[in-house]
């Protein structure tokens, strides 16, 4: 029902911009694609911060430029491990379906599962907030390093919607293109700097807010049980023998039949999870209490017993016994569903009963899996959390979501050593200060824009190349 809502205030901000732009378009001017709108709005609020708070701002320039750096070689090694992946896991890559380079806009959600519900009114909020605060710490930090403020406005590209797209900060660049290196590379990342520092700031609120808004209410369980088998050892799928069984020819079954039992030379399986990476081995669902009812959702209730942690669920559980036949109530959504299951030996552990889910151990590994769970720890992977306000909060927490999550990549890939980045500009004055040459800093400059330009092609030319196999 919101979207509908969402949907209007669309058309009436398209509007109202619209009619803005066309009763002061004197204030207007073109550069490339984009219209600028230019505004003496928030000149003084710059200056003042600039002028006044100069000891602040002298320690947060080198914090501002280390961070700089930092994420620059974090842009980089984040890259080339996408690059990786959308050149040697083409499997993944099919699963995914997501393009390489995908912009996100209202509705994103709805071309990528498992993102939250992004609206457009969560993307003109974010906006505002990131480009406003980014701008003005670019302004700031100019001021105190006595450079002139000329401007400021708001960027809009004419073609589809006029809707804001960026704003700005016009600086006296002549002027800036004097100073020494620090300054410079202190103003360029600043805007960075300020994102960083938007996106903990929200992440707290994030925090606080989802202690106040969620409460326990379920189990939520990762996956049914499943057996590592050779591929050599099956023997039929559905009603379909296979001789001398290869991963290809199983494929090409799966893919031209909808099956369910699979048999090898020892026993019975529900179904095919998978394969594992060298093709040699294929995951198999054990014919589980869980798996045979087709349990899904977060498991909040036993018997009409209400369970909201893991230890709650064992506890219901150790009071049952083989062969029980049990209630279970799940939520999907906004809907429970009950299901009935009968409760076998568990093959581990003789005379308790099973019903064959999975809970997984959770480490995360490389660096962005590790500050993915430094940032979610907050939060049991295994607990289903009901809002308290119903839809609002909800609604609140996927919007911090997405500010934090936005407000952190827009600094990494401002931070790329890319022409049309800060992180451009802030690479060649890096390479300038340390050759002092600054034919040698153009030749890095350029060099480095045509292979950031060659990956994007190159990841491209692999997503396409990844559904013609």
């Amino acid at each position: 029902m919101f979207i509908a809502y969402d949907l209007i205030l669309l058309v009436l901000f398209v509007l109202f911009v619209s009619l803005f732009l066309y009763k002061n378009k004197k204030n207007l001017r073109k550069e490339g694609l984009l219209f600028l709108y230019k505004t003496p709005w928030g000149i003084q609020f710059i200056n003042t911060v600039g002028k006044k708070y100069k000891r602040t701002l002298k320690i947060a320039s080198y914090i501002s430029v280390g961070i700089g750096y930092l994420l620059m070689i974090f842009a980089l090694y984040f890259v080339l491990k996408v690059v990786w992946m959308y050149i040697f896991n083409l499997d993944l890559v099919r699963a995914i379906r997501v393009p390489p380079i995908m912009p996100i806009v209202p509705y994103i959600d709805k071309l990528v599962p498992g993102l939250p519900s992004f609206y457009f009114v969560y993307w003109i909020i974010i906006l505002a907030i990131i480009a406003i605060t980014h701008e003005f710490a670019h302004g700031i930090f100019s001021v105190y390093n006595k450079i002139r403020i000329k401007s400021t406005g708001f960027g809009f590209f004419p073609f589809f919607f006029p809707v804001f797209l960026a704003a700005f900060v016009e600086l006296d660049e002549k002027k800036m293109q004097k100073q020494k290196i620090f300054p410079q590379l202190n103003i360029l990342s600043a805007g960075t700097f300020a994102n960083i520092l938007t996106a903990i700031f929200f992440f707290v609120i994030m925090v606080l807010f989802f202690s106040i808004a969620f409460e326990p209410a379920g189990v939520v369980f990762d996956d049914y049980f499943y057996s590592i088998v050779p591929i050599s050892t099956i023997k039929m799928i559905g009603n379909h023998s296979i001789e001398n069984p290869t991963y290809e020819k199983i494929v090409r079954q799966i893919e031209n039949e909808d099956f369910r039992e699979i048999k090898t030379n020892e026993k019975e399986y529900y179904s095919i999870k998978g394969f594992t990476k060298d093709k040699k081995n294929i995951l198999l669902y054990e014919k589980t209490p869980a798996v045979e009812a087709g349990l899904k959702g977060a498991i909040i209730k036993i018997d009409n017993v209400s369970v909201k942690s893991l230890e709650e669920l064992k506890k219901e559980f150790s009071k049952k016994k083989i062969g029980d036949s049990i209630l279970i109530t799940t939520k999907t959504n906004a809907n429970e569903e009950n299901y009935e299951i009968v409760l076998k030996e568990n093959p581990f552990e003789k005379d308790r009963p099973w019903m064959g889910i999975v809970f997984q151990k959770y480490e995360s590994t490389g660096v962005m899996g590790r500050i993915i769970g430094a940032i979610s720890n907050f939060k049991d992977k295994n607990i289903y959390y009901s809002p308290k306000f119903d839809g609002l909060s909800v609604f609140l927490y996927n919007l911090l979501w997405w500010i934090v999550l936005i407000s952190f990549s827009v600094a990494l890939i401002n931070m790329l050593p890319v022409g049309i980045f800060d992180g451009g500009r802030f690479f060649y004055l890096t390479i300038l200060g340390i050759t002092k040459n600054e034919k040698i800093a153009k030749r890095f400059f350029a060099s480095s824009t045509y292979f950031f330009l060659f990956l994007i092609i190159l990841v491209m030319f692999s997503w396409i190349i990844s559904f013609m196999r």
